[in-house]
């Protein structure tokens, strides 16, 4: 598999290019992200391992030109800093994963091999179906009784995170774990605020609503007569 890694830190940028190697991976490199996005505009990458900060291009706009161009293609985001805003804003803008510095190459491997098995797992539902709600998992589409609604990635992964516990309550801790891959004990808002832009989207103007509250615990996906 061909990966490529955007890193300003030289030191740091070549060492994971050894590692990758000798993990069996090929490996291309750039050290700016003008040079990533040409790399990735020019190339077929399955991973994409990408420094938030980066000079010429910075990290976040290339993130954005990645979702653009492939909406599925594996990345995982690289930070110095230890702002939530940060790691948030980058798995909202369709960061799979996202790993603080400094790090050791066991844990990055470990996320990568996880990553790719989601990737790559067979996909026996490739439509998820609730009500009159439908999201397609392979084409990242949703739309509601055949009315296309338009989603960001985190909330295409939020959506498909209910619809596949669909009759079961979700706590907050979970949705922050499973979707934006935080630990639970994280001080943020950020599941209640996407649920509300859900709700805006999936639920406004539309019967049956189907983003429900469990008071005291999390969420369900489906008629309100199945919370009794």
């Amino acid at each position: 598999m061909r990966v490529l890694i955007v890193e300003d830190d030289e030191a740091l940028l070549h060492f994971l290019r050894k590692s990758f190697e000798a993990a069996h991976y090929e490996a291309d490199i750039a050290a700016d992200g003008e040079k990533g996005r040409d790399l990735v505009d020019q190339n077929q990458y399955g991973l994409v391992v990408l420094d938030l900060s980066l000079p010429k291009v910075d990290g976040l706009e290339l993130l954005k030109h990645i979702r653009a161009q492939n909406s599925t293609l594996p990345v995982v985001a690289l930070t110095a800093r230890r702002e939530v805003e940060e790691r948030v804003k980058a798995l909202d803008l369709g960061a799979d994963d996202y790993l603080s510095k400094p790090f050791a190459f066991a844990e990055l491997s470990a996320r990568v091999r996880a990553l790719l098995r989601r990737a790559h797992a067979p996909t026996n539902n490739e439509v998820l179906r609730v009500e009159d709600l439908e999201l397609n998992r392979l084409e990242r589409r949703v739309a509601r009784a055949g009315k296309p609604i338009e989603m960001t990635p985190k909330e295409i992964a939020l959506l498909e995170y209910l619809m596949q516990n669909e009759g079961r309550c979700v706590t907050r801790a979970m949705i922050l774990e499973n979707v934006w891959r935080m630990h639970s004990d994280t001080v943020t808002n950020v599941v209640d605020v996407y649920v509300n832009y859900l709700r805006k989207k999936v639920d406004e103007g539309f019967e049956p609503k189907l983003i429900q509250t469990v008071r005291g615990a999390g969420y369900r996906m489906g008629r309100r007569e199945r919370e009794a």
